[in-house]
């Protein structure tokens, strides 16, 4: 009897662990981390965004957590210490620790992406260019990061990344339907064009008419599970810091051998005086031009506060006549396709058009009475009305924003009508809009979408009871056993 009595107990045993369903337990998405270095020409930024294992389409949703303004001018600025290049990054670096868990750090990849700045002294100095990413390298070397790397990115990668960033924070790409519950593809017509405009280049980047891919100048990209064409281009020295060595350059040259030069785009009482050696600083002014005094003499460019010589002159630092009378063409004989859709303009062509104080959609009228407007104020006007404004910024403001309009208008080829589809922004939610966001999220769309960490599970409920039943029985059996 006392072995049937086991064997019941066995069979019961059997029996509820039968009964007990197995279940697949999908465990949270785990959260990571990247962090990006925008090393500009003018200044470096940090960026730390942050994402989920669970994908779209092989596609991380990526948000940005932190961003840090790097004290200092760009990295490109210590070709003659390159060890503080590296310093430099060290504050920012120190509060992005802050936003990382402790037990992430370690797989955080950590990228530093240089731009013109970069570019323009990789033509002048190599060697100095290899040495400040070095010392860039080492630094990032010391933190608890997976550093993959210091490198210079094409104009063309800024561009096209620039205008990931831009589709993905405007859910261009894909928008997630609470009505059906999933992520939709919107129509290609909603798709935003991407203007750039830095301190030593400027990048334009749209998705044409199929009708012209076949010029073979558009770049593919795959995102959420779609390609996509895109016509992407950069004007090396066509930044706004480059443009404005370029045009006192050519001032005064035209008026040498005067020490003293008519700026018409400066305001009047304003005087600055520059050295002939600074044009010798930078490929974009050419020092080697034969029409450059020579010495390191120096010259003082007083403004005269003249929108149209502004204008003027602004416009001889194109080369329009290269293309002839193709449409195809911007200037210096580059190939563009015909604009298509509705473009955000960011970096330097917001931060100019928000000192203007115009609200968003102004017709170009309104906007040109503006800048004329502008650039007929004095120095002292302008220096008692923006008290807070930086001083070495102030007086740049109508070079600037009529050189914004040569770009767009006569280079671009935006007119009347499609100037209503330009929209100068430099946020989108609570993101930035530039490069790095779309770097990191074409880096993450490069590694393969992780399957959700799984483990079989049971109910909690039927998985006590079966166990306070199996404590019984094996008692109730041994009991019948010894007896």
């Amino acid at each position: 009897s006392a072995i049937v009595g086991v064997l019941v107990s066995l069979s019961i045993i059997a029996l509820v662990l039968s009964l007990v369903r197995i279940e697949d337990v999908t465990l949270p998405p785990t959260v990571k981390y990247g962090i990006v270095f925008d090393a500009g020409s003018s200044h470096t930024s940090l960026f730390v965004y942050e994402w989920d294992s669970n994908k779209e389409n092989d596609t991380g949703v990526v948000s940005q957590t932190l961003s840090c303004d790097v004290q200092g001018q760009g990295i490109s600025s210590y070709a003659n210490n390159p060890s503080e290049a590296g310093n430099s990054l060290r504050e920012c670096l120190d509060k992005a620790l802050q936003v990382v868990p402790a037990e992430k750090q370690r797989d955080v990849p950590a990228y530093l992406g240089a731009t013109a700045g970069m570019r323009l002294l990789r033509e002048q100095n190599s060697s100095a260019t290899e040495q400040i990413l070095a010392e860039v390298a080492k630094t990032m070397q010391e933190y608890p990061v997976a550093f993959k790397g210091a490198r210079i990115l094409t104009g063309e990668e800024e561009g096209a990344y620039g205008w990931i960033t831009i589709n993905y924070l405007l859910d261009s790409f894909t928008k997630y339907s609470p009505k059906a519950h999933t992520w939709l593809r919107p129509e290609a017509a909603s798709i935003f064009g991407a203007l750039d405009l830095g301190g030593a280049s400027t990048q334009i980047t749209f998705m044409p008419e199929n009708s012209v891919l076949s010029q073979n100048k558009t770049s593919e990209l795959t995102l959420y599970g779609y390609s996509y064409n895109i016509y992407t281009h950069s004007y090396l020295c066509y930044g706004q810091n480059e443009m404005l060595k370029r045009l006192a350059k050519e001032l005064i040259v035209e008026s040498s051998p005067s020490t003293r030069v008519h700026h018409p785009c400066y305001p009047k009482g304003y005087n600055e005086t520059v050295s002939l050696s600074s044009f010798r600083t930078s490929p974009c002014t050419d020092g080697s031009d034969p029409r450059l005094p020579l010495g390191d003499s120096t010259v003082t460019l007083e403004g005269r506060g003249n929108a149209s010589g502004c204008l003027a002159a602004l416009r001889k630092l194109f080369n329009f006549s290269e293309c002839g009378q193709s449409q195809d063409c911007t200037f210096d004989g580059v190939y563009q396709p015909p604009l298509r859709g509705q473009f955000i303009a960011f970096s330097a062509f917001y931060y100019n058009f928000k000192f203007l104080n115009l609200t968003e959609g102004q017709p170009l009228a309104v906007v040109r009475e503006a800048i004329e407007g502008l650039c007929t104020r004095s120095w002292e006007d302008l220096s008692s009305s923006y008290p807070k404004e930086n001083p070495k910024r102030l007086p740049k403001y109508c070079a600037n924003t009529n050189y914004i309009l040569t770009l767009l208008l006569d280079a671009y080829k935006f007119n009347e009508t499609s100037w209503n589809n330009i929209f100068f922004q430099m946020k989108a939610g609570s993101a930035d809009v530039g490069w790095t966001l779309g770097y990191m999220l074409n880096l993450t769309n490069m590694v393969p979408a992780e399957a959700p960490a799984r483990l079989k599970g049971h109910r909690p409920s039927l998985w006590a009871a079966a166990i306070t039943f199996i404590i019984l029985t094996l008692v109730l059996g041994l009991t019948a056993l010894l007896l």
